[in-house]
C-alpha cells in the first residue's frame, strides 16, 4: 500500500540452531513503517490497490509442503530423543531453509549423532566414482561409504547405535541407486535389531505416474525390489513396501511429508532444489532421467560432459536431422526435439563430435518418461540397427520382453502394452502402502 518495501534477512543460530527471530523481525518492521513518511499505517484496510499490468499479489514461490525433515523440526525432534543415531544422507538432506540435516541432529536436543553412511556420490554429491570410508571433514564424525567396498552397513559400523535415519533426495527412477541404499540399510538394521527413521520426501517429479515395466528378471543394485521403473513412490512409501514383502523384522518410522499433493512437482510444492547428483542439475533433468537414462549403457552419450545431461542425446553415427524427423513422427506428448551437434568431455564418446537431438519437455504433466525413452531406444534402433547397441539397454530396463519386441520391429504401441500387465498388478502392490492422496 505505501509501496515500500522491508527485506529481512537472518538465521536460526542461537541457541543450538532453534531460536526464534519473531521478535526482532517484528520490531524491526514497525521501524521500517515509522520511517515512511505521510503513510498512515493504521488506517489500511481492503484490496491492494490495482497496477497497470495487474493486480499487485504476494508471491510466495509454490505450495507449503514440508518434507520429513521439516516436521521432525517441528516436533524438536521427540522421536529421536535419547538415541545413538546413524544417518544416512547426502547434500540433499536439508530442511526448507536449507540448512543440513547433519547439522540439525547434531545440534538436536536429546539426540547423539555418532556416524554419518553416505550412498552413490558421497556425503556431498560430488563424486563420480566409488568412494572410500573416512572421516567427514565438516562434522569431524566417522563416515562410512555405502557405494565402495560395501553397500550395506557392516554389523561393526552400526555397533553402539539405537537407529538408523535415513534422509536422502530421490528422484522417483527404480535404477537410480538411493532406492537400493535404502532398502540394503533396512535390511541391516532389521538384522542388529536398530529402529529405522525415514524421513520422507516429495517425488520431485511428482507421485502420480507410474511407468514402465515391471522388474523382470534378476535384482541388482540398479534393480533391488520388483517395481515399476518408474513407480511413482517416496522413499518412505517404498520403505514401507520394502518392510511388508521383505519380510523384514523392522520397528519403522516414517516422518511424513505435510500438504503435498502426488500430483505437484518439487517447485510446485513450493519446495527448494538442490542437485541430486552431479549430473542431475535441475528439475527438467529430474524429469527426462527416467527416460533418457536407458541409454546410459549404450554407445550413445546423454550429455554427459555437458553443460546439460540427460536434455540431450547423440553419438558420431547419427544424422540429427534425421533422427529428430523419426521423433516427430511419433507425436509424443509433452515434449519436442530440436538437432544438434556437441562433443561431451567426459563419459561415452568423449572428445568426439556427436550427433543428435535436445529434448524440450513442452508439458511436463502430459509428458512421460518411459515411453519418451523407449521411443528414442527404437528410433535408434530402427536407423541405426547395426551401429546401436540395443542390448545394453537392459542393463537398466530389466524387460528383456521390450528389446525382443523392438529387435522385432514391433510398433511403439506394442512395446509399451507389453508393460501393461506388470504394471496394474504393480499398481495394486503399492496401493496400500501410498501416504498421500
Amino acid at each position: 500500500f505505501s509501496e515500500t518495501f522491508y527485506f529481512f534477512l537472518s538465521n536460526r543460530v542461537h541457541p543450538d540452531g532453534t531460536g526464534s527471530v519473531t521478535a526482532l523481525q517484528v520490531r524491526l518492521g514497525t521501524l521500517a513503517a515509522e520511517a515512511v513518511n505521510g503513510f498512515d499505517f493504521s488506517n489500511v484496510s481492503g484490496a491492494l490497490p490495482a497496477r497497470a499490468g495487474g493486480t499487485v499479489r504476494f508471491v510466495t514461490g509454490g505450495g507449503n509442503a514440508a518434507n520429513g525433515i521439516d516436521v521432525l523440526i517441528g516436533e524438536r525432534f521427540a522421536p529421536l530423543r535419547g538415541l545413538r543415531i546413524g544417518l544416512i544422507t547426502n547434500h540433499t538432506g536439508i530442511d526448507k531453509s536449507g540448512n543440513p540435516t547433519i547439522d540439525l541432529l547434531r545440534s538436536a536436543p536429546g539426540v547423539s549423532l555418532v556416524a554419518l553412511f553416505s550412498p552413490e556420490h558421497g556425503i556431498r554429491g560430488e563424486a563420480d566414482e566409488r568412494v572410500s570410508d573416512s572421516r567427514d571433514p565438516v562434522s569431524g564424525l566417522p563416515l562410512y561409504s555405502l557405494f565402495g567396498e560395501r553397500t550395506k552397513p557392516s554389523p561393526e559400523q552400526l555397533a553402539g547405535l539405537d537407529a538408523l535415519v535415513y534422509d536422502i533426495q530421490d528422484i522417483g527412477a527404480r535404477f537410480y541407486t538411493f532406492e537400493s541404499t535404502l532398502g540394503l540399510a533396512m535390511e541391516a538394521a532389521a538384522s542388529a535389531n536398530l529402529q529405522f527413521f525415514v524421513l520422507d520426501r516429495v517425488d520431485p517429479v511428482g507421485g502420480a505416474a507410474v511407468e514402465g515395466p515391471l522388474l523382470d528378471g534378476k535384482t541388482s543394485f540398479v534393480a533391488w525390489h520388483p517395481v515399476v521403473v518408474r513407480p511413482g513412490m517416496t522413499v518412505g512409501e517404498l520403505a514401507l513396501m520394502y518392510k511388508d514383502e521383505k519380510n523384514l523384522a523392522l520397528n519403522l518410522h516414517v516422518v511424513s511429508v505435510h500438504s503435498w499433493s502426488r500430483s505437484e512437482w518439487q517447485d510446485d510444492a513450493g519446495l527448494p532444489w538442490i542437485n541430486t547428483s552431479p549430473n542431475i542439475r535441475n528439475l527438467t533433468e529430474a524429469g527426462l532421467y527416467t527416460g533418457v537414462a536407458l541409454l546410459e549403457r549404450t554407445n550413445v552419450s546423454v550429455g554427459r560432459g555437458t553443460t546439460t545431461p540427460f536434455e540431450i542425446f547423440g553419438a558420431p553415427y547419427v544424422d540429427a536431422a534425421l533422427l529428430v524427423e523419426a521423433l516427430a513422427s511419433l507425436h509424443l506428448e509433452g515434449v519436442a526435439f530440436t538437432p544438434l551437434s556437441f562433443t561431451p568431455d567426459a563419459s561415452t564418446n568423449k572428445g568426439e563430435l556427436c550427433h543428435g537431438a535436445r529434448i524440450i519437455l513442452t508439458d511436463r504433466k502430459a509428458f512421460n518418461a518411459l515411453g519418451t525413452g523407449i521411443a528414442i531406444v527404437k528410433t535408434l534402433h530402427d536407423l541405426y540397427p547395426s551401429a546401436f547397441d540395443v542390448e545394453k539397454v537392459d542393463d537398466l530396463l530389466r524387460h528383456p520382453p521390450t528389446i525382443a519386441a523392438i529387435r522385432a520391429g514391433k510398433s511403439l504401441e506394442e512395446i509399451v502394452a507389453l508393460w501393461q500387465p506388470g504394471r496394474e498388478a504393480f499398481e495394486a502392490r503399492r496401493a496400500k502402502y501410498l501416504l498421500y492422496p
